[in-house]
């Protein structure tokens, strides 16, 4: 993938981060009048995280070696992964449950099986959508650390370096 198509999918990363932020400030004015503010303190956690998370990675993002496809795969992995979570969260907040999906958060909170499910179904999918994003990631990551760019420039001046001696 082109370092400008990189370049913009870490700045939407970025983007995506600090609305987080932005939600996290005001979502916490409200954690008191949730169903069960114990999730509510969970989101607003969970929020402020995300979006340190998203702001981290979009930064490295230009620095990822992926084609085209699974950049995006990572790039929409990623972002689904991490608004699929606060979206369960949210949704438990609101209806005061969650005990069977997330029980330490829930501090016994329990819905009906019909709200039960419905977080099931909004966060299930996030886990694996989220394991595939970072391993694409870390893959995206291989190498040194070096630019070939920077690396092949060195080659050429010790090469150029060499002649001079002989």
């Amino acid at each position: 993938m082109s370092a400008t198509a990189l370049a913009v999918q870490g700045h939407r990363l970025i983007q995506i981060g600090v609305a987080l932020f932005l939600f996290t400030s005001f979502q916490g004015f409200a954690v008191p009048y949730f169903a069960a503010p114990n999730l509510g303190r969970s989101v607003h956690t969970l929020s402020g995280f995300t979006g340190v998370l998203l702001v981290a990675v979009g930064l490295v993002w230009p620095k990822l070696k992926l084609t085209s496809m699974p950049s995006r795969l990572a790039f929409w992995f990623l972002v689904y992964s991490a608004l699929a979570t606060i979206a369960g969260f949210v949704i438990a907040a609101l209806l005061g449950a969650g005990g069977s999906i997330i029980p330490i958060a829930a501090a016994g909170a329990r819905g009906s099986d019909a709200q039960e499910m419905l977080i099931q179904l909004v966060m299930y999918p996030a886990a694996p959508t989220g394991i595939i994003s970072f391993a694409l990631i870390l893959w995206g990551l291989r190498g040194n650390g070096v630019h070939e760019n920077a690396v092949g420039r060195a080659r050429s001046s010790a090469a150029t370096e060499a002649r001079r001696v002989d």
